[in-house]
């Protein structure tokens, strides 16, 4: 008898690996009249990150985060 413990069948498989983009769609340290603005685009990130994984997705999330940035400055 082995002391290595099989992995079970029933096991969950891992959580998809969230691009290191995601994190600049956070929006809960700006103050609120900034939140307002950004949250949206959080929302589409979040819509957007559950596509496939490829190149056409980061571009997406890259190209929304450019348009989330230039919203909250047209904001201050």
């Amino acid at each position: 008898m082995s002391n290595t413990a099989e992995p079970s069948a029933a096991a969950a498989p891992p959580p998809p690996e969230r691009e290191a983009i995601m994190k600049y769609f956070a929006f809960a340290h700006l103050p609120e009249k900034l939140q307002v603005v950004s949250k949206p685009f959080a929302d589409i990130a979040e819509h957007i990150h559950t596509l496939p994984r490829s190149a056409e997705r980061t571009v997406a999330l890259r190209k929304l985060l450019e348009s989330k940035d230039a919203a909250v400055r047209a904001a201050l």
